[in-house]
């Protein structure tokens, strides 16, 4: 099955009580908008998420502090630069199902799809201002344009027969990473993590982004659409692709993991850690 459609969120088990939070944040903040042009199709665009890049934000926070009100609030900003970089991402690649459903610019059009995309934009400012931190205004800025880099990159290597893994490495850390790594940092410096702290996170954040990606290519290797098919097509031998692939998997999973030593041990921390399991892959 596309990976893009999973009926079950697999993080329910572990995750449910960050999940269920996070998903009332993101109805509450919804609810601001109420009376909104925009409100059925950004419920619609929300239904189905997995919510990984908050429950991040939210253990990263609790890891070193505690959630409260601006965590949960970040947690909103992240789910929604998500939320739109698919909105457009689906338009791309001119997908036809998105989490067993149509996706947002079949069941409402371009145009509002790309206007969606703008309020999304805005709804985001929006939360950056209330949380008045220069820093975190800054991260989420400089997150929302290297995933728009990474389509871009990805859009000129499609066709490029000399794509290397540099390459294919580049693209996912700019379209999937960045935003894991985001969700991480933020949530260590609304926590009021130590320097230290905030770095080990955002590492934490970089590389389980990158394992997170490269597993789901693993697993999802039969669509043609993938920047990756282009690097099994140009080997003499597949296998090699995948032992490749399978090595910068365990490679970045270790990496991390050993981000986290310098975090205090704790529950969230563990749940962490489990999140690293989670982009474990069996050939």
């Amino acid at each position: 099955m596309d990976r893009k459609n999973i009926e079950i969120n697999p993080l329910l088990e572990t995750c449910g009580k960050y999940i269920r939070r996070i998903d009332q944040a993101l109805d509450d903040e919804l609810g601001i908008y109420s009376e909104s042009e925009f409100i059925g199709p950004l419920r619609y665009s929300l239904e189905g998420g997995k919510r990984i890049r908050p429950i991040v934000l939210n253990l990263a926070a609790e890891s070193v502090g505690k959630i409260d009100e601006n965590v949960l609030a970040a947690s909103c900003a992240v789910e929604f630069l998500h939320m739109e970089s698919i909105i457009h991402d689906d338009i791309i690649d001119e997908e036809t199902v998105r989490r067993q459903k149509e996706p947002f610019h079949v069941r409402y059009g371009y145009n509002t799809s790309v206007l969606t995309g703008d309020f999304v934009l805005g709804l985001i400012l929006a939360i950056s201002s209330r949380l008045d931190n220069a820093r975190i205004t800054k991260d989420l800025a400089t997150t929302a344009m290297l995933m728009s880099e990474g389509e871009m990159i990805e859009g000129r290597l499609e066709n490029n027969e000399d794509v290397t893994f540099d390459d294919y490495l580049r693209v996912i850390e700019y379209k999937t990473a960045v935003a894991f790594q985001v969700a991480s940092r933020i949530g260590a410096i609304i926590a009021n993590g130590t320097e230290e702290q905030i770095e080990a996170l955002t590492e934490y954040g970089r590389n389980l982004g990158i394992a997170y990606q490269i597993r789901d290519d693993l697993l999802d290797w039969k669509n043609e659409d993938k920047l990756f098919n282009l690097l099994i097509k140009k080997s003499s031998d597949p296998r090699d692709v995948f032992n490749k692939m399978e090595e910068m998997l365990k490679e970045y999973s270790e990496k991390a993991r050993t981000a986290l030593r310098s975090i205090p041990d704790s529950e969230a921390k563990m749940n962490l850690d489990n999140l690293i399991k989670f982009t474990s892959f069996k050939a």
